[in-house]
């Protein structure tokens, strides 16, 4: 998928960035822009139904690049954990129909009362360890996400790279990769080190791309920026991916409902040009 620069070639809209649209727009959209993927969420996903979505996306002529999201592995109740694991297997078939190789993964927080997070997170290796098989029985990948550090407690456990690494390396790489996502990671000393770990041992299953503004709103969840608008260095992040010889998808996903008060089109039209001049 590697294009000639300035081109959109390797671009991918997530949903969420515009999340206005109904998918038959999205679709719409993203051929009018010559953007050629996108990235999904399981809810609206269902709503408008699994198979008609495939549909859709597929006679529109985009990629599917990844669905999010799967994980929240970490609960303690066996009730709890065997419904995960069910709703898992559910967003791996899914995945599937759409047509996507690549599940996110967000993996989970804290239990209530617990304040063990290497516990929490032998849970999470014990739930791949169930689901990569049957994963890779309907040829997709499980995505470990590390999430920034601010959302340990309750979305994500895994909060670095190297973290997100050590449980994926438990597993073969076709079954359980990691997400390069610049939001989570721009702010680590080590991630260029990382990223190179992981393209080495073919462990790069997805690169996202939001900037890092402040300050961040109450509740910190759609703090994400537009390209260009905070902290990050994106072709800084692009080079070093690019370096491992990861080729795939860059996905562009922002949640903030700065964006998704705008007209869809505009929002889209800012993206590919921050993404021209800021990522190639």
């Amino acid at each position: 998928m590697t294009g000639v620069s300035g081109d959109l070639t390797r671009l991918s809209l997530n949903q969420e960035t515009i999340k206005q649209w109904s998918l038959p727009e999205l679709a719409e959209g993203c051929v009018k822009a010559g953007v050629p993927g996108v990235g999904l969420w399981r809810a609206p996903v269902q709503e408008y139904g699994v198979e008609a979505a495939a549909r859709l996306i597929r006679d529109a002529g985009l990629a599917v690049t990844s669905l999010c999201r799967g994980g929240f592995f970490t609960a303690i109740d066996p009730t709890e954990r065997a419904a995960a694991l069910a709703d898992n297997r559910a967003a791996i078939d899914e995945a599937a129909t759409l047509g996507t190789d690549t599940l996110i993964l967000v993996s989970g927080g804290l239990p209530p009362g617990s304040r063990d997070l290497t516990a929490a997170r032998e849970r999470i290796a014990d739930a791949l360890a169930e689901l990569a098989p049957y994963a890779a029985d309907h040829g997709v990948r499980l995505a470990i996400e590390p999430l920034h550090p601010m959302y340990a407690s309750d979305r994500c456990v895994v909060s670095t790279l190297a973290q997100a690494l050590d449980l994926a390396e438990r597993f073969p790489a076709d079954q359980v990769g990691v997400v390069v996502d610049t939001y989570h990671l721009w702010w680590d000393d080590t991630v260029a080190a990382q990223i190179a770990r992981a393209g080495a041992g073919g462990r790069l299953a997805s690169f996202q791309l939001a900037d890092w503004i402040t300050p961040l709103p109450e509740g910190v969840l759609l703090g994400r920026g537009q390209l260009g608008d905070g902290a990050v260095d994106f072709r800084w992040f692009r080079e070093h991916v690019d370096a491992t010889g990861f080729d795939g998808p860059i996905e562009v996903e922002i949640f903030n409902p700065a964006l998704w008060a705008r007209d869809g089109a505009e929002v889209l039209a800012e993206v590919a040009e921050r993404y021209r001049t800021l990522v190639l």
